[in-house]
């Protein structure tokens, strides 16, 4: 796909400003214009990415009154358009109201190009990033890609280009993560994206079956083959005839019963309990477990042959703590379902919720993530949820002993932490961390971080 031309706008009415401007971008389609219904019309025919908005045009040049005005026609029209608003010394008023109606950063006069120049690329390299989310979240909704997975975490957004890589190979896959961490969810994802999503996607827990019936709901059975056997019924290998078979927390299969798994994955045949007919499938194995196989393995408890032939790719899958910003992410989105779904007063988090959702471990991932929001929706009061809500207390995580590295962790992972309660926005996320704007970009840059 062709990338699109990255337009910007530059509304000013300072015929000097305006050139110099002008010409201090390279790779830009430049637009300018001096007043809001120039500004307006730009928008209309060219619908530039990224504008920069002088607040004091005509004919109200020494106030604000027609930049507002244009900031607020401007995201009524485009609202993904995103807007920098040029401010004036003492003009801090100016420029909260500015962000409150939807201006998405600022800059101050006199203008320093370099730094306006950064401001500008990072509004562009958001602009394209949400452009790509909505694409996705589109295709998602599809059911084309990984099951509306959620994130924005680099550790998250490997693991799921890896299984896109690898959904097109018919190769058994193997997920390995902690419990709660999405292994479903991905492996639903993986067969969307695969060509058997025509197919069946069918799911076992091994765990959560007793040893004794786990072969009859994998194998199936015939008729009379034991006591209660009222009638022939299909397994789930069956039934996944030209789909794929999920089996989740595949180290708790009994040994006999890897044996039989084992000699279905080669030859492709199953036999039904109580009978002798072998019958073909073609079915794709994606299977999950939070153990560690190579562990069990060496102790005996786990086939080695089977082992090899269910793990032809493994995918970790990183715990939520090991995804910093994530939490904060996914918890919004809870909070947005179950307060829709019960019909409660709460939408949204206080600060010190986010402060808690990011410091705590989530030992549960993201199910206890979901549990806890789901709770805090009904018990909140108000239309906030706070900390009490989500029963949270904060845990302090351990820190490298090496005093550089236990440095650079902790900038890293508050960086991404106050990257996603700001939503990408980069003066918010520079004010929850206490620094500057031209700070957090040098740090952003030496940690090679995105918003």
């Amino acid at each position: 796909m062709t990338e699109p031309v990255k337009k910007l706008l530059i509304v000013e009415d300072d015929a000097g400003l305006q050139r110099q401007l002008r010409w201090a971008y390279e790779g830009y389609e430049i637009h300018t214009a001096a007043n809001r219904e120039e500004a307006i019309t730009a928008i209309r025919a060219e619908e530039p990415q990224v504008v920069t908005l002088d607040l004091g045009l005509p004919p109200d040049p020494d106030g604000t009154t027609e930049g507002f005005a244009t900031l607020e026609t401007i995201l009524k029209l485009r609202p993904d358009t995103k807007v920098i608003v040029a401010s004036g010394h003492g003009a801090h008023e100016s420029m909260l109201k500015a962000i409150s109606l939807g201006a998405w950063d600022f800059y101050q006069k006199p203008i320093d190009i370099d730094a306006l120049g950064l401001i500008v690329a990072r509004a562009f390299h958001v602009h394209a990033l949400e452009a790509e989310n909505r694409r996705l979240a589109e295709r998602a909704e599809a059911g084309a890609v990984l099951g509306g997975m959620i994130t924005g975490a680099p550790e998250m957004l490997k693991v799921t280009r890896t299984i896109e890589r690898v959904a097109g190979a018919d190769v058994s896959v193997m997920l390995l993560g902690a419990s709660g961490t999405g292994k479903e969810l991905l492996a639903r994802g993986l067969h969307d994206a695969s060509p058997r999503k025509k197919g069946a996607f069918v799911a076992i827990n091994c765990a959560a079956i007793p040893e004794t019936l786990l072969e009859s709901e994998l194998f199936g059975h015939e008729k009379g083959a034991f006591t209660g056997a009222v009638k022939t019924t299909e397994g789930k290998i069956e039934l996944a005839q030209g789909g794929t078979l999920f089996l989740d927390e595949i180290g708790d299969v009994p040994l006999p019963l890897q044996v039989k798994l084992l000699r279905f994955l080669q030859e492709r045949v199953i036999e039904r309990i109580g009978s002798r007919k072998p019958i073909p499938v073609d079915t794709r194995v994606v299977c999950a477990t939070h153990q560690d196989l190579d562990a069990m393995v060496a102790q005996g408890r786990f086939r080695e042959d089977l082992y090899y032939r269910l793990a032809e790719i493994v995918i970790r899958i990183p715990s939520l703590a090991e995804r910093p910003g994530d939490a904060g992410l996914l918890a919004r989105h809870f909070l947005q379902k179950y307060a829709a779904q019960m019909n409660t007063g709460a939408k949204s988090f206080a600060p010190d919720a986010l402060a808690a959702i990011d410091a705590w471990g989530w030992p549960g991932n993201v199910r206890e993530l979901e549990n806890r929001v789901k709770r805090a929706a009904i018990m909140a009061e108000g239309k906030h949820v706070g900390a009490a809500d989500l029963d949270l207390d904060g845990k302090d995580d351990p820190l490298p002993v090496n005093l550089k590295a236990a440095r650079e962790l902790a900038d890293r992972k508050a960086i991404r932490h106050a990257l996603a309660r700001a939503e990408g926005n980069i003066s918010g996320t520079a004010r929850l961390l206490g620094i500057s704007r031209p700070t957090l970009y040098d740090l952003m840059k030496a940690y090679d971080l995105q918003p």
